[in-house]
């Protein structure tokens, strides 16, 4: 029997389909989405072993499946177990890796509605325990993303709930305390330079 994701290719295929060589990188990629880069390049990383990082499942319990042919199930009604909290974790050079990707096609600032209160806590407990924790922001109309250390992004998360504090996070602001990533081929999405300046800071916080 073969198993295979949702995608359609197999484990091996997964684990296969990354090279480190230009030329299978093309700049048609450039339309990809935020989650895509950060997929491709962990799987980059991972051929590399560089590092290992994955995107969280979501466990979700179906309630109720549609057959329409004989041979596919469609799911049609389902809700989710959990409340979500970040969208990847990893290992990187012995340290615990945890985030968050978010998108906006606001050009100027960045809305602090995109995360939710149980989000923000869990941050601050993966922060708490040593955890490298940040966020990765893409402007889409810029084609710019970021790398903002979660203190950063909970820290105007916590003003926003104060009186009259604002609801979004300038760019100007972004664009000063966050890493901008250049985009490439082999990795797509380099953010581990950053985050080797955010490992380096902790060390000498300690």
């Amino acid at each position: 029997m073969t198993v295979k994701y949702p995608n359609g290719s197999t484990p091996f295929q997964q684990q296969n389909d990354v090279s480190n060589s230009p030329q299978n990188v093309t700049y048609g990629n450039r339309g990809m989405t935020l989650e895509e880069d950060i997929n491709l390049t962990n799987r980059q990383y991972l051929a590399l072993e560089k590092a290992v990082i994955h995107k969280k499942p979501t466990p979700i319990q179906v309630v109720a499946v549609d057959y329409p042919k004989r041979s596919a199930a469609k799911i049609t009604e389902a809700y989710y177990r959990t409340a979500s909290t970040t969208d990847y974790n990893g290992l990187y050079r012995g340290y615990y890796l945890d985030f968050e990707a978010k998108e906006t096609k606001n050009a100027t600032r960045f809305p602090l509605n995109n995360f939710h209160r149980h989000q923000i806590e869990h941050m601050q407990q993966c922060i708490k325990h040593g955890g490298i924790v940040f966020v990765l922001i893409r402007f889409r109309s810029l084609e710019e993303t970021y790398v903002c250390p979660a203190t950063f992004i909970i820290e105007w998360w916590q003003q926003m709930q104060s009186e009259n504090g604002r609801k979004s996070i300038p760019y100007q602001e972004i664009v000063k305390n966050c890493y901008l990533i250049p985009m490439g081929y082999s990795p797509r999405l380099a953010y581990l330079d950053a985050v080797d300046d955010l490992i380096l800071k902790q060390s000498e916080e300690v």
